[in-house]
């Protein structure tokens, strides 16, 4: 399963060479010219970490980075910025930024900085064996569900499609991005699979009179959130 990145950049040169340097490296990649664009990029396709930079047109990377961490994301975000002022890098990181790179930078630190913070994201999540959203809970080492105290038993898949939802709670997930996070982009199989386990997985779920919390959101994918 390829780890997704998201690059924010306006300079249409760096974002290439980026795109270029993380493919090849193994990584899936998405681009944004500013940072209108990289928010609603970052809506529709959840990355595993963000390359952000800071003086763009329409929204800057400060104001980014803060909507980012408001919303209550943990993605890793790396800034870049053509600064070297203290004062800037505080900044970036009082806004919830993670890690912080000057222009112009070496391709080997930067390749190397977003290794780091994938495996302190993955040591994490490996550290947090039990999450929970609502009335569920979730356990990552015993791999056991629980909805209001009662057991849920699930296959594989099953469980696999919970726990990424729960990552990723009140968030739209597309298709495409949980085809790719669970079943691998090069899935050949049925198509109407993802449907068929969204409703397994329902079912399951409000066996014991719980309501829906896995929904619909026509035209764009689903979505772990209760009903309000």
């Amino acid at each position: 399963m390829r780890e997704i990145i998201m690059v924010i950049d306006d300079d249409e040169k760096i974002t290439s060479m980026l795109r270029r340097s993380l493919v090849f490296e193994g990584y899936e990649v998405g681009t944004a010219n500013d940072g209108q664009e990289g928010l609603k990029s970052i809506l529709q396709q959840v990355p595993d970490l963000i390359i952000l930079d800071v003086m763009m047109p329409k929204i800057d990377g400060w104001e980014v980075c803060r909507r980012i961490r408001e919303s209550g994301m943990n993605i890793p975000i790396l800034m870049l910025t053509a600064k070297d002022e203290v004062a800037d890098r505080v900044k970036g990181l009082d806004l919830g930024a993670d890690d912080y790179l000057v222009k112009p930078f070496a391709l080997e630190e930067l390749l190397a900085r977003v290794r780091s913070l994938l495996r302190r994201k993955a040591d994490r999540a490996e550290n947090n064996s039990r999450i929970s959203y609502e009335d569920i809970i979730l356990d990552l080492d015993t791999r056991e569900v629980l909805r209001s105290g009662q057991r849920i038993d699930l296959t594989t898949k099953e469980f696999d499609l919970l726990h990424l939802f729960m990552q990723n709670p009140k968030r739209v997930l597309s298709r495409d991005v949980i085809m790719d996070k669970i079943w691998g982009y090069d899935y050949s199989g049925e198509s109407n699979v993802l449907e068929v386990y969204i409703a397994l997985l329902r079912q399951k779920t409000e066996e014991y009179g719980g309501s829906r919390i896995i929904q619909t959101v026509r035209g764009a994918g689903y979505v772990l959130r209760g009903v309000s």
